[in-house]
């Protein structure tokens, strides 16, 4: 009962670290205002004085103090979200090994995407542009393909007892998800502020939808043991001889 808590931290991790970080910035003067849609205050070219830049996740941990923070909180949140790829797939395995194609798939892709989101972390934008960039892309496309298998896997495995609830509830969570992050990627790329601002909104969305995602997994964490990930273990040993002979 008491891994109903791993969940519910992974979410509290991510909403509370990014959130702080984003605090931070704005009162600091170094990102403009969520609601705030006017370009009066945007940092154009090379203005750096006298500014705010657009108040995406990203730009919000770029400048001191808050880069610190930024970097703790999604290296905080990546680890905690590659175990729980690795728990959701113990569970799987457990419960239901005729799936576990479909599982061993999501693995990889929430193992990548921890990744992604790692290099994002700790790559700081205003001098690693492309690396954090680059990773954020990764981790935010692996997210989609992420959530989707998963969406997939509560149709087809029954853990709780309680898939007729969860399973709409995630398919609404993993629609927005595709369709937002496709808004974000276009209006990202957009020169005009107003489009710009908008993306920074949708990422701020892409961030709190997955975390009620991930928080929904609370349910199944109810029926987790540790018993399951020694199970994952000790199979992973006996398939080593198998594939030596």
């Amino acid at each position: 009962m008491l891994w109903i808590i791993f969940p519910i931290s992974l979410s509290l991790v991510s909403f509370v670290g990014t959130w702080t970080v984003y605090g931070l910035a704005f009162s600091n003067g170094h990102v403009c205002s969520l609601s705030d849609w006017g370009p009066d205050n945007y940092c154009r070219g090379n203005q750096s004085t006298a500014c705010c830049m657009v108040p995406t996740i990203s730009s919000s941990g770029t400048l001191a103090p808050e880069n610190s923070l930024f970097t703790a909180s999604i290296n905080a949140g990546s680890f905690l979200f590659l175990l729980f790829c690795i728990f959701h797939h113990a569970h799987i395995m457990e419960r239901h090994a005729c799936h576990s194609m479909l599982s061993k798939s999501a693995l990889v892709f929430g193992v990548v995407a921890a990744m992604g989101a790692f290099a994002a972390g700790n790559c700081n934008p205003h001098h690693l542009s492309l690396l954090h960039y680059l990773g954020a892309a990764i981790s935010f496309m692996c997210i989609c393909f992420y959530t989707v298998l998963l969406t997939a896997l509560t149709e087809k495995c029954t853990l709780t007892g309680y898939e007729r609830v969860l399973y709409p509830l995630r398919i609404v969570s993993t629609v927005c998800q595709t369709i937002v992050t496709i808004c974000y990627t276009v209006l990202f790329a957009q020169d005009d502020y107003f489009y710009r601002h908008l993306s920074a909104v949708f990422e701020w969305m892409l961030s709190v939808n997955l975390e009620l995602f991930e928080l929904s997994y609370a349910v199944e964490f109810c029926f987790f043991s540790s018993f399951m990930i020694s199970n994952l273990l000790s199979k992973r040993d006996e398939e080593k001889p198998l594939m030596m002979s």
